[in-house]
């Protein structure tokens, strides 16, 4: 018999067709699951890009990568920006998030101007101070800050420099914040979130000015007291006044009322007062 008769004459196993089932099931089966291992993986990746983001630090280095090249830094309080001159600010509002945008001779800048957020307790505010800016809008800006449910109420700070502008912005109790700025353009974002959480009052101290209307009265303290980093809150009838501390305890506020008085150009325009951290002073 040759080799191709004894070829045609094996007989094939009853068991055959089964075990190329199982073998396809099988084969089947660990594609699936490659398929899963690389999706999980992407998934992964993605997840662990945005938690990095989301940490100053990391979303410093990464501006690096082009992905998120146009992240400059996310801050809760500091500085950044470029210096500049003669810009003109914009806003956007959407839910919790408000963004600031900057432009020049009609277009975008690459980095946002000179800027400073500073973060106070009782009331939670956020002071924006921007430099190199004199086309500034503040009524679109209070109106579209007011457009977010978190911001309780926005007011502007008279400053003695034509080239600058100041903003409080007053959020609800139990509200977090983050800002982040942006390149290419450059802009900044800032998003607001709740806690959920009730945030129990507390009696707080200040050294504070008289009640006046906002202008260049209030703008003179802050020139006098600049080096006690003085503020300014909106008071409950609708006038301001200047605040030095936020002090836990009287006898604190005291001592540093002590220190201001002792100086030669103190001109007795201060006093300690309290208020609790959910209310406005009188």
């Amino acid at each position: 018999m040759t080799g191709k008769e004894r070829y045609e004459h094996i007989e094939i196993p009853a068991q055959l067709t089964s075990v190329i089932d199982a073998a396809q099931k099988k084969a089947a089966t660990r594609k699936r699951s490659k398929r899963m291992m690389r999706y999980s993986s992407v998934v992964a990746a993605a997840a662990a890009l945005l938690f990095v983001v989301n940490i100053p630090t990391v979303a410093n280095a990464l501006s690096k990568v082009p992905v998120v090249g146009s992240i400059v830094q996310v801050l809760q309080f500091g500085s950044g920006g470029e210096r500049t001159d003669g810009v003109t600010v914009g806003t956007e509002a959407s839910e919790d998030v408000f963004k600031i945008h900057f432009d020049q001779e009609g277009e975008s800048v690459s980095s946002v101007p000179a800027y400073t957020v500073d973060h106070r307790d009782a009331p939670n505010r956020l002071i924006f101070t921007f430099n190199g800016v004199r086309n500034f809008d503040y009524d679109t800006i209070k109106k579209d800050m007011l457009a977010l449910p978190l911001v309780k109420d926005v007011y502007e700070n008279v400053i003695l420099d034509d080239s600058a502008m100041r903003f409080v912005v007053e959020l609800k109790d139990g509200v977090k914040h983050s800002v982040s700025e942006y390149k290419d353009p450059g802009y900044l974002e800032l998003k607001l979130t709740s806690t959920g959480e009730p945030v129990t009052p507390r009696e707080v101290f200040y050294i504070r000015s008289e009640t006046m209307p906002q202008g260049e009265s209030l703008a003179i303290l802050e020139e006098i007291y600049l080096e006690d980093d003085v503020t300014f809150i909106k008071a409950a009838g609708g006038d301001f006044i200047a605040v030095i501390g936020g002090f836990d305890t009287r006898e604190a506020a005291e001592q540093k009322l002590s220190e201001i008085s002792s100086r030669e150009t103190y001109g007795d325009d201060l006093r300690i007062d309290s208020w609790m951290s959910n209310e406005r002073p009188d």
